[in-house]
C-alpha cells in the first residue's frame, strides 16, 4: 500500500452570482473522494450543500461515489442539488 501523496482538485459552481470554487489539495494515498472534499474546505465555505454523506459527486464528470479511490491529477467535482421547478398548466 502506498502512502505517496496524491495531488488533486476540488471543484464546485454554485448558483450565481457566486464565484467557483476550485481548491488544490494534497492527500495521502490511498485517497478518496470524501477524504479530498473535508480536506478542501468545501462544505465550511458552502454549508448549503448539507451533510458530507448526502452530496453529489464525480471525478471529471463521471458521478462516483464518495469513497471511491482517486488518483494523482483527479478533478473531484461537487454537483448542486436539483431543485424540482414548477411548471405552469399546458398550453
Amino acid at each position: 500500500m502506498s502512502t505517496a501523496a496524491c495531488e488533486v482538485e476540488v471543484v464546485y459552481a454554485p448558483p450565481p452570482p457566486a464565484a467557483v470554487f476550485r481548491r488544490q489539495v494534497s492527500l495521502q494515498a490511498p485517497a478518496t473522494v470524501a477524504a479530498a472534499i473535508a480536506a478542501s474546505g468545501l462544505l465550511e465555505a458552502h454549508p448549503e450543500l448539507g451533510p458530507a454523506g448526502q452530496i453529489a459527486a464525480g471525478v471529471f464528470s463521471r458521478r462516483t461515489a464518495l469513497d471511491a479511490p482517486l488518483a494523482a491529477g483527479d478533478r473531484v467535482e461537487v454537483y448542486r442539488p436539483l431543485r424540482a421547478r414548477r411548471h405552469g398548466p399546458p398550453r
